[in-house]
């Protein structure tokens, strides 16, 4: 089971590794960024437009956005500009972080109902799960977009939970 408190903790640490990602990627030219580079969704930025069209999907499921103008496989291609991704990834994550922090004290439960273009059928699954599956996948491409930065020759942050700021922890940690 899981709680308000740490849905406010993967809001934040979702919110500074993405600032994190990015900052290093910004090092790098939109050449490197852009580099076809053998990772799922292509390049750097393939993958981080990817995450953020995934996490945009998912709140889209909650009514919290518009659900984003393309489908899965263009993904990668869902905000074409550097300076764009940046300031919608911003965005996005401070209205992660505001709606985290909104969910009442305590454990979460309920189901979420959806339709998935992934099955091409509505789909059904307890809360908590949907809501560790949105940060785990989060966690799993900053992953490999963190490897694909080191490999271009950028230097992201550590990815450690526990090495996140305190100042960016929730009051409640």
């Amino acid at each position: 089971m899981i709680t308000s408190g740490y849905l406010s903790m993967m809001a934040r640490y979702n919110r500074w590794q993405n600032q994190t990602l990015h900052k290093a990627a910004a090092g790098l030219s939109d050449e490197a960024r852009r580099r076809t580079s053998g990772a799922f969704w292509g390049s750097i930025h393939g993958t981080l437009s990817h995450l953020h069209w995934a996490d945009t999907i998912w709140l889209s499921r909650f009514n919290l956005v518009e659900k984003p103008a393309v489908g899965l496989k263009d993904s990668a291609t869902h905000v074409a500009d550097w300076d764009a991704l940046v300031a919608a990834r911003t965005a996005l994550d401070d209205q992660i972080v505001a709606w985290a922090d909104g969910f009442a004290p305590g454990p979460v439960t309920g189901d979420l109902t959806w339709y998935s273009g992934a099955l091409g059928r509505e789909a059904t699954a307890p809360l908590p799960v949907v809501l560790v599956h949105m940060f785990n996948h989060a966690t799993h491409h900053r992953g490999q977009a963190h490897a694909l930065i080191t490999a271009a020759g950028g230097t992201p942050e550590d990815t450690d939970l526990f090495l996140m700021p305190r100042a960016a922890w929730p009051e409640s940690a």
